[in-house]
């Protein structure tokens, strides 16, 4: 028995949300502030809390409004019960104990193996009636007054009056057929038991920090009842009686003076008030407060907090885990709940890139090792991990993955393998398989880009900082480095990223090249009276396979921006685009010489020759430099016949670089191409 998908309604950001549930592992990730935290907190609510858990700011932003707008009488669109809502759909199968669901089966089809929980912090339309009532007094009696307070200082201070908390079993596409839980008395404890890690965790490495040592008390806790642990228990309980026995004589000593006080003053007649001091030792209290975590280094051991925060977070967790366990596993006299779900909220908190691979590595194959070490009778652990952790997602499923995207005020949710199927469908497979192996092998940061550059060579990877830089220092607002930007090198194969473009409504800019070339696609100068067609393959899957080089020459700007359509699955040029790509233009050097460069690097001679002549002594990368002082040899030439090892010529351009003394500029001994920029430019605002 699991849970497949869960549904929200107007809880803070996910106003209309849904996600997928996998079978054991489910990986949200997404940028900051995409609400990965709500669906912690809206689950422990209504799982685990009661309806004093909700305060007002929980409500969905424009629900608030629609809601302030109704009581005033401005509209009148709320014409049911309305408010936050959690769904959980469970399915089962014949190996699972129906026992605890039973009651909560809206038919006896043997087809139908759903169940779906819907939870309610509601304000029916009867409190709807009153609330207007109400406010209507309160507004008038707040006119009088000097300061009046409005519907906002209303609403936040009584929605508690109106709103009430409900749980049900309803029927799959009906909410109006449903079971009320709590009128049939049917406990949800022994159905669905939800527990969390929170990213805030307590732990630190502070001197009198013993946070982890603390924990192990917890842990005694859970395996304190545990047959598999009986015989250490059984040991352990021993040696403490032992040792209570053989204090007992050493107290008697001890405190003496103290007991002889207490007769003297304690009562009447002598010994009338007769007191013994003797040793309890409670395990449980022994191993909170006297055991100690250390770490061994070189033979030594040292306390827990020597260690770094990073270890200490990871060490934390696997403690946290055992501990949440055992609670999961509950005693030997009660089974576990049908459904267990663990919630682990960023697990990267505080801790190494490295510590990150190993622990997303090995949570699988810890979780499955906790339950294989109890008799759980069939019943599975399902649990979610929040990430924005590029590291994390590297090591993990692409199956397992969803993606939250904020959409203004809500929240969507997507299946990475929902994504599988737009590559399928159109028989590009193959594209998929290199899109998923690129993505988690070299850049998974992409998933938490707000915005990517995609670019062809590591040419345009390396200097392509320094151009931002440039860019920023000319338009200091909303600077481009300090954006959400992931830079991608995908060589001449961007178009391959077209479905994961579209799929996340990332804003894309491509850096490509015009690729000029003949008849028979040999290449050639952009200006070449036989030059007729672009080579570019990304050109001719955005633009459309029949433009030919004149159409791309005569395109400005505003001509390149697309968005993809969603009926002819085409990319189009559109005033909503977020995808662009640009190539070289025509544009003048320093010296008013005019050209049309067919590459990055014919584009960069043609603006930066003499800062090439200058530097000429230390462009190792280069041959044939002299090549650069003879004004035979054009700047397609140089290009062709002078560049050696691109990645070596992009360091030597940043070694060259200069910062102007007047302006206190970097880079300002060469120049960008002016495509690169109109598309930074782009990009940036």
């Amino acid at each position: 028995m699991n849970i497949t998908r869960i549904e929200v309604q107007n809880y803070r950001l996910l106003k209309n949300f849904s996600i997928d549930i996998e079978k054991e592992l489910s990986l949200v990730i997404g940028k900051n502030n995409c609400w990965k935290t709500s669906l912690l907190t809206v689950l422990d609510k209504f799982l685990n809390g009661t309806a004093n858990s909700f305060s007002f700011n929980d409500f969905n932003l424009d629900y608030k409004k629609e809601l302030r707008e109704n009581i005033e009488g401005l509209t009148s669109t709320i014409t049911e019960a309305t408010g936050i809502k959690l769904k959980v759909f469970i399915e089962y199968t014949d190996r699972d104990n129906l026992s605890s669901i039973s009651k909560l089966m809206m038919d006896l089809d043997p087809t139908n193996n759903k169940i779906c929980l819907l939870f309610e912090y509601i304000l029916t339309i009867d409190e709807l009636t009153k609330i207007k009532v109400d406010y209507n007094t309160f507004k008038t009696l707040e006119t009088a007054k000097t300061n009046p307070k409005d519907i906002n200082y209303f609403l936040s201070n009584n929605y508690t009056k109106y709103f009430s908390l409900k749980k049900k079993s309803v029927e799959l596409g009906n909410d109006n057929i449903f079971i009320d839980i709590e009128k049939e008395k049917i406990s949800l404890k022994d159905i669905i038991n939800y527990k969390y890690i929170k990213a805030n965790r307590d732990v630190s490495n502070k001197e009198l920090d013993k946070s982890l040592s603390s924990l192990s008390s917890k842990i005694y806790e859970g395996i304190e009842t545990d047959e598999v642990h009986q015989t250490n228990i059984d040991k352990f309980k021993e040696a403490l009686c032992d040792t209570d026995s053989s204090l007992d004589i050493v107290y008697e000593d001890l405190f003496e003076t103290t007991i002889d006080k207490v007769k003297k003053f304690g009562g009447i007649r002598p010994d009338d008030t007769k007191i013994t001091i003797t040793s309890s030792l409670q395990h449980k209290d022994l191993l909170k407060w006297n055991t100690t975590v250390k770490y061994l280094h070189d033979d030594v051991h040292l306390p827990e907090n020597y260690n770094g925060l990073w270890y200490m977070n990871l060490i934390s967790m696997i403690f946290e885990v055992e501990i949440l366990i055992n609670e999961f596993k509950r005693t030997k006299y009660e089974k576990p709940a049908d459904i267990n779900l663990l919630f682990i909220e960023e697990p990267e908190a505080h801790t190494h890139p490295q510590m990150q691979y190993v622990f997303i590595k090995n949570i699988k194959a810890l979780l499955k090792d906790c339950i294989c070490r109890h008799d759980w009778e069939n019943r599975d652990l399902q649990y979610i991990i929040s990430t924005h952790s590029s590291h994390i997602v590297a090591e993990s499923e692409f199956d397992d993955i969803k993606y939250l995207k904020r959409d203004k005020n809500s929240v969507l949710a997507k299946n990475l393998k929902d994504l599988q199927k737009e590559y399928t469908e159109v028989g590009e497979d193959q594209n998929y398989k290199f899109l998923k192996q690129y993505l988690t092998l070299h850049r998974a940061e992409l998933f938490f880009a707000d915005k990517a550059i995609f670019i062809e060579w590591d040419t345009e990877r390396i200097l392509l900082p320094a151009m931002m830089k440039k860019i920023d220092q000319d338009n200091p607002d909303n600077p481009l480095l300090s954006q959400n930007i992931s830079i991608i090198e995908v060589w001449n194969y961007s178009h391959i990223f077209e479905k994961f473009i579209d799929f996340f409504g990332i804003k894309s800019l491509i850096v490509t090249d015009i690729d000029s070339a003949k008849s028979d696609r040999t290449k050639c100068k952009v200006d070449d009276i036989n030059a007729i067609m672009t080579t570019n393959s990304s050109l001719h899957f955005f633009y459309g396979n029949t433009n030919t080089l004149s159409d791309f020459k005569s395109k400005a700007l505003e001509d390149l921006k697309l968005k993809k359509d969603e009926t002819t699955k085409k990319w189009i040029n559109n005033t909503n685009w977020y995808l662009v790509c640009v190539y070289q233009t025509k544009e003048n050097n320093s010296n008013s010489t005019e050209y049309h460069a067919r590459s990055f690097e014919d584009s960069f001679f043609h603006l930066n020759r003499q800062f090439i002549i200058d530097n000429k002594d230390t462009f190792k990368s280069l041959k044939n430099i002299d090549y650069f002082e003879d004004i035979t040899k054009d700047v397609y030439e140089l290009a062709e016949k002078c560049i050696d090892k691109k990645p070596a010529f992009a360091i030597e351009v940043l070694l060259n670089s200069k910062i102007d003394e007047v302006t206190g500029k970097n880079f300002s001994n060469w120049q960008t191409p002016a495509y690169i920029n109109q598309g930074l430019l782009w990009l940036k605002d």
